[in-house]
């Protein structure tokens, strides 16, 4: 009698999916196009491994994005700097091309933040200039 309940009591041999299927169905249940009750039955599935699977991929995605997220920050930061210092240089010509010219266009044609430090680079020019005019 022992025999017969050890043939009955087999454990039951799961089939192998592949990822790119446990990505085209959790993709089709995350689009609405189908539910995880149906999935279940259509592709013999248990619900339990579609949340699992899900749940994993979940994860993935979130670890991923969060590197591009870092990513793209750095980038940003970089391009920050590089938009600064082509500021700053625009500054310093247009504080050098009044202190020669003697024109005000500055305070004429951009906003007033910006005139301001113009100013204060023409007053930094022309200290830097009286300095060097009087070594000489």
């Amino acid at each position: 009698m022992d025999t017969q309940q050890n043939s009955t009591c087999r454990k039951k041999e799961y089939q192998k999916i592949s990822y790119e299927l446990k990505l085209s169905i959790i993709d089709q249940i995350a689009n609405g196009q189908i539910s995880v009750n149906y999935a279940s039955k259509k592709y013999q599935i248990f619900r339990s491994s579609i949340f699992y699977w899900t749940k994993k991929l979940s994860n993935f995605k979130q670890k991923s994005t969060s590197i591009g997220k870092n990513n793209e920050l750095k980038k940003l930061r970089e391009r920050i700097e590089e938009l600064e210092f082509i500021k700053y240089f625009q500054q310093d010509i247009i504080a050098d091309f009044e202190n020669i010219t003697g024109e005000e266009f500055s305070k004429k044609y951009l906003p007033e933040a910006l005139a301001k430090e113009i100013e204060k680079k023409k007053q930094a020019l022309l200290k830097q200039n009286g300095s060097i005019n009087a070594s000489e």
